[in-house]
């Protein structure tokens, strides 16, 4: 069902939701969690079972030299997609808490962590898009978010050379007019949040940001997103998952 038909259905079903519920109406059907936040899950049922099957929509919204940013890539993401990446669709948006303005025909951007990111930004995008194959640019990105080099054009080469991956294209495109539309691109996705960003790493679970959701794929993404997936046959990491050692009160989980 596309999105706009799930807003149509979803209409019909608002006078259920309560006050707890900060989700647009459009992804209310997104998920079991998010139909059960809501009270429509009965309403919503009948989708939720038909899209058993469909991989986890799952979006970082990130800066490529913010701290917490490359631990989110080293103990959570990247893990994430190796044993359960079958299971999610992984979207990567370099931009983070940058801004930008448009100086003649060409976008200037200012980084949280100064011209590096904005480099560092740029050229995962040119990545992103010149690659094309999110098992060939992952591990390339993760590489470089791995490192601990302050300058990204510098983890790049050793990135590529440690994978494979010819860098002169992306080098090419990182300081084209290609690249700084391609990171415009990016700005305008991330200005387009609702709620609108207010940190990074940000991620949304099938469209949607919740800090139930912020605080679940921070110390477990791995769960998070096996808990997400409907369908009946779930990767192997699925059935491996430890439960906490500790019974969190559902208010006293730290704000994110």
């Amino acid at each position: 069902m596309p999105v706009q038909n799930i807003a149509a259905f979803c209409l019909f079903v608002a006078f259920t939701v309560v006050s707890g519920c900060n989700i647009p109406p459009s992804q209310w059907c997104s998920s079991e969690e998010v139909a059960k936040t809501c009270q429509v899950y009965q309403q919503c049922k009948n989708y939720i079972q038909n899209t058993a099957n469909v991989p986890v929509n799952f979006t970082l919204y990130y800066e490529s030299l913010c701290p917490d940013c490359k631990n989110f890539f080293k103990q959570q993401l990247y893990k994430a997609f190796k044993s359960v990446g079958s299971i999610m669709n992984l979207t990567l948006i370099p931009y983070g808490n940058a801004r930008e303005q448009k100086i003649g025909d060409q976008w200037v951007f200012d980084c949280q962590h100064g011209k590096q990111e904005c480099i560092g930004n740029v050229i995962e995008t040119c990545a992103i898009s010149i690659l094309g194959n999110i098992s060939v640019y992952m591990p390339f990105i993760y590489c470089i978010e791995h490192s601990s080099d302050s300058q990204p054009s510098k983890s790049a080469q050793k990135c590529a050379s440690q994978f494979g991956i010819d860098l002169a294209p992306i080098m090419k495109c990182s300081t084209s007019k290609m690249g700084n539309d391609l990171e415009h691109q990016m700005a305008v996705r991330t200005d387009a949040l609702r709620p609108r960003h207010t940190y990074v790493p940000w991620v949304t679970l099938n469209g949607v940001h919740t800090k139930e959701i912020q605080w679940k794929a921070e110390h477990n993404l791995i769960q998070l997103i096996c808990e997400t997936y409907q369908g009946g046959s779930k990767p192997v990491a699925c059935s491996n998952l430890k439960t906490s050692g500790r019974c969190y009160k559902i208010d006293s989980k730290p704000d994110v």
